[in-house]
């Protein structure tokens, strides 16, 4: 599908209540569906709530659980990403993105990069990814990230050179000063760091955060979609829910990368030798 509707969901979840926020998100999909839209995106541990802590054991469930049949069946009419915390094959217990699509889940990401400064302890209660990929869809190749994996960039790099031509990062992004002034810099730091990863890289970048309080944390908002070109095309409001749709055209992709070049004559054969020349292998 060369262009389709993409919603951005900026919600705030009930922090441990997985079957109330599961109600929440199966109405604002078919909110949004209902409204034309054919792909919804909800913020980082969407599902669970972000300052889990202790109950992170509890909330992990295993991606073939039941509880998540509803998505599944809605995921016929609409593509939805969730972000929940996961317990792997293996037992471990990652905070992850799942993106349903046609009756299945189609693609799960866990976060690489976990944050363990500042007002951040996720290293406590998480294990790390270990990879990233991009992957097919019915509006082409796609590609997940979470929080922090978005401020470091090999990744959307990696996924924009496995050939994603949508880039979707969902966070849980907390105000960490009051007053108007820190939240309107840390609005425009990540919107500046968007614009230019989907300039550099040709492609566009969906970025859906939360909202709401959770342990007196403020959570702010600003989701955002920015075009191939590093245009905005879309942006949410500060501190309150609401749905982001924008209309997404792929030939938006070939056309940036033919105006500028930069993605196109990219070497990735040059960074590989060089880091090997660093001492990776």
């Amino acid at each position: 599908m060369e262009k389709f509707n993409l919603t951005l969901a900026q919600m705030k979840p009930r922090l441990g209540d997985i079957k109330w926020n599961l109600e929440r998100h199966i109405e604002l999909a078919k909110q949004a569906q209902s409204g034309g839209s054919h792909m919804i995106v909800f913020p980082e541990l969407s599902l669970t709530g972000y300052s889990v802590r202790d109950l992170n054991a509890e909330l992990a469930l295993d991606v073939n659980n039941k509880f998540f049949d509803p998505l599944k069946t809605l995921s016929a009419k609409i593509s939805i990403a969730v972000g929940t915390i996961i317990r792997d094959a293996s037992g471990g217990i990652r905070n992850g993105l799942l993106f349903f699509e046609d009756g299945e889940i189609r693609h799960v990401h866990y976060k690489v990069y976990l944050p363990t400064y500042g007002l951040f302890e996720e290293q406590r209660y998480f294990l790390p990814g270990n990879k990233v990929e991009a992957f097919d869809t019915k509006f082409g190749r796609v590609g997940l990230l979470v929080c922090e994996d978005l401020w470091h960039i090999s990744l959307p790099y990696l996924l924009a050179e496995q050939g994603a031509r949508l880039i979707i990062g969902v966070a849980a992004s907390p105000t960490r000063l009051s007053g108007p002034a820190e939240v309107h810099s840390g609005q425009v730091v990540n919107s500046e760091q968007h614009r230019a990863f989907a300039r550099l890289l040709s492609v566009y970048l969906a970025f859906v955060n939360r909202v709401g309080f959770e342990d007196g944390v403020n959570f702010w908002g600003g989701s955002e979609v920015i075009s191939p070109h590093g245009d905005n095309i879309a942006t949410g409001k500060l501190f309150d829910e609401e749905l982001i749709t924008s209309e997404i055209v792929l030939a938006e992709v070939d056309r940036a990368r033919l105006f500028a070049r930069h993605f196109l004559d990219e070497n990735p054969a040059l960074v590989v030798s060089h880091l090997k020349d660093l001492g990776y292998r």
